[in-house]
């Protein structure tokens, strides 16, 4: 919205206040009383929001720590079997290296 849509929003909003004060079926300490407990009740209402939002968020990130957390143990394990795996065949090459030598020492 543009500086005069939101000037012409606030003039729009300031006369539809005064109006609706004027033609009020309440008197005004009634009628600011009616507004002052919606203008609470509004202020609940985003609080509750707010912290349900909160909530949410954490939840979220537990969750995403959680599956951040099993991906690395994953990691982990398949590198630990990377790593075994790798172990056996360096010593499968030196047996064979030594069968090789020994092989070639005793001809």
């Amino acid at each position: 919205m543009d500086k005069n849509g939101l000037s012409s929003f606030l003039l729009g909003l300031g006369v539809g206040v005064g109006i609706g004060m004027l033609f009020a079926p309440k008197s005004g300490q009634e009628t600011r009383e009616i507004i002052k407990n919606k203008a609470g009740e509004g202020s609940d209402y985003l609080k509750q929001r707010a912290n349900e939002s909160t909530d949410y968020l954490k939840q979220r990130s537990a969750d995403i720590k959680q599956t951040a957390s099993e991906w690395v143990d994953k990691g982990k394990e398949a590198l630990g079997r990377q790593k075994d795996t790798i172990a056996d065949a360096v010593e499968a090459g030196r047996q064979a290296y030594r069968d090789t030598v020994n092989a070639t020492q005793q001809t």
